[in-house]
């Protein structure tokens, strides 16, 4: 794969049905102008954590750097568990893909609002709606996997075509509504009318439980300043799905210029420039031409996400009365969801391969699994790896409970929170990489102390107070995961959406848990940090091969003791087979 594979994967895997069915829900919950804010903020964690992830994989082009990094600058328990928690988020994000794609052919508006818009026909929606979603899930799994099985060549192209498609589009949606505004084709007093009253820059007030009787009543809001903080940190949290995927771009085993380290450089810039613009003017062109109490809007429940009619760029088009249009966005936004899933897939068979080529991570007697996992075809794709991972895909078939938007929603929650520990690691990892290069820039006894300076003119790709970003990504990411689902602890409590939000948090820790127990014991006052790097300490080599000057290779680190005592288990364990 080239740079504009790599590219456009990344790109992408961040626009799914996330940006299309997400940005109507944060418009409702934080008002017009206050959504453009949270969509901001949203993008400032991007930012932050990719500027983290893009230096450190410039400098050290290792295969899995999410899990790898967390690994090397932290603690090993914590590198693996990182890595689980992001291989379970993706997994999950396959089958939430899926399912997005089963609720969006159930395109149907109510008569009565197409009545009170002035729609010029009585009718629209399409007669798929009666089909049953495990149809469709069966149809789009099989299809997911089929393009996941062509040679990694062949893959890279059709997601270049893809995300080009994909980026078109997007361009061609923000300029439609901004002339839908600009022509008024349903008379209003001025172009932001859904920014002044009776709606505003914000909406009214923060609704805690839209499910009850009359979520717009005043007994079921929090109003004032406590509404307005309300509403716009959980539109945060609701666009913060929207831009998961951005870490692919350093997670491309197949990326024949990883060492390249203008690779990376050019990759980070461009992603976050393109993601940053599309959202943001997306946001805002959508909060034109509908308010955020729209019925549609409100019909979005917190925790659901649910079919095309709930989208604020088809609903633009239907309150202008325009015909055609709502069904070439739904159709679209079922294209979008689709490569998305394919994305996920391909992301999830990859990071579960690049695990199953860490022997620690695995347990003894999986070993002979794992060595199966670590295959890979003539045509380079890890067969065994996709395999596993879109078994996992079949958790699409929720889509048949009574009440699939609300399970939609409940995983995509779950999935954000497992990114979301992923981006807190890879944070937290650059800290400690910052300061240990420092160091190493400083140590006289190296002859290539000036590889580690991050102000020498060599050094692959800094971002300027880059160290500000990884605190202000720490933190930012911790509260997400805190404070994600608030709500489940206002009366009345929902276990559901306090098992979604927060169990991934208890796995991480019971993962680190679990290796430390393997390695140290039960007793955890005798837990030891296992750091598989120290900057200084061996020297590293500087390779100098043309362009990839300043790039640095490691020698393997001694094995730890509890790592030798597993190999010599397991060596004696296939001897006593063999004989």
């Amino acid at each position: 794969l080239k740079e504009r594979h790599v590219n456009m994967i990344s790109f992408s895997a961040c626009i799914g049905f996330g940006l299309f069915l997400n940005t109507g829900k944060v418009i409702y919950l934080a008002g017009p102008g206050m959504a453009l804010v949270a969509v901001t903020l949203g993008c400032s964690m991007m930012w932050s954590v990719i500027g983290c992830l893009g230096e450190m994989t410039a400098l050290f082009p290792v295969p899995g750097p999410l899990f790898e990094f967390p690994g090397r600058f932290i603690d090993a328990a914590v590198g693996y568990a990182t890595g689980w928690m992001t291989w379970s988020a993706w997994i999950v994000i396959l089958a939430a893909e899926i399912q997005a794609v089963a609720q969006l052919w159930r395109f149907r508006f109510d008569p009565e609002y197409l009545k009170s818009v002035g729609y010029p026909d009585e009718q629209l929606g399409w007669s798929t709606e009666n089909y049953s979603p495990a149809v469709w899930v069966f149809l789009f799994l099989i299809l997911v996997l089929l393009v996941n099985l062509l040679p990694v060549r062949q893959y890279g192209q059709l997601e270049y075509i893809f995300g080009v498609i994909k980026l078109t589009f997007i361009s061609f949606l923000i300029v439609f509504n901004v002339v839908l505004s600009a022509m008024q084709r349903v008379h209003h007093s001025n172009h932001f009318w859904t920014w002044n009253a009776p709606w505003g820059f914000s909406s009214k007030g923060m609704v805690v439980h839209p499910t009850s009787s009359d979520p717009t009543s005043p007994d079921a809001m929090v109003m004032g300043d406590a509404g307005h903080f309300l509403s716009l940190w959980t539109a945060i949290c609701t666009c913060v799905f929207s831009f998961v995927g951005f870490e692919c771009l350093a997670e491309t085993p197949e990326n024949k210029d990883l060492e390249q380290y203008e690779t990376i450089k050019i990759a980070t810039k461009k992603l976050s420039i393109r993601i940053s613009i599309l959202y943001i003017l997306g946001t805002f062109v959508g909060g034109l031409n509908v308010p955020y109490d729209d019925p549609n809007l409100i019909n979005i429940q917190i925790n659901a996400v649910r079919a095309g009619q709930n989208s604020v760029f088809v609903l633009a088009a239907v309150r202008n009365r325009l015909r055609v249009f709502p069904s070439v966005f739904n159709g679209f936004f079922i294209f979008a969801a689709t490569t998305s899933g394919i994305n996920a897939l391909y992301t999830s068979s990859r990071l579960l391969h690049a695990l199953a080529s860490i022997p620690e991570a695995w347990p003894l007697w999986f070993q002979n699994h794992r060595r199966r996992l670590e295959r890979v075809t003539d045509a380079g794709v890890p067969l065994g790896t996709i395999c596993v991972s879109w078994c996992f895909g079949l958790m699409a078939f929720l889509a048949i409970k009574p009440f699939p938007s609300v399970i939609l929603g409940r995983m995509t929650n779950n999935a954000v929170i497992s990114e979301l520990i992923c981006y807190t690691m890879i944070c937290l990892s650059y800290t400690q990489f910052y300061h240990k290069i420092k160091t190493a820039a400083g140590d006289h006894t190296l002859e290539n102390r000036g590889s580690f300076n991050r102000d020498d003119k060599q050094y692959p790709y800094r971002t300027h107070g880059q160290l500000f970003r990884a605190w202000y990504g720490f933190f930012f990411c911790s509260l997400l995961i805190i404070f994600n689902n608030w709500r489940a602890f206002v009366p009345p409590f929902s276990s559901p959406d306090f098992i979604a939000s927060y169990i991934g948090v208890l796995v991480f820790l019971a993962i680190i848990a679990a290796y430390h127990v393997r390695s140290d014991g039960w007793n955890p006052l005798k837990w030891r940090r296992n750091a598989s790097m120290q900057i200084h300490r061996p020297p590293p080599k500087v390779v100098v091969p043309g362009r990839r000057r300043g790039h640095l290779e490691f020698p393997n680190p001694k094995m730890p003791v509890w790592q030798e005592e597993n190999a010599k288990a397991l060596v004696a364990f296939i001897w006593g087979w063999l004989k």
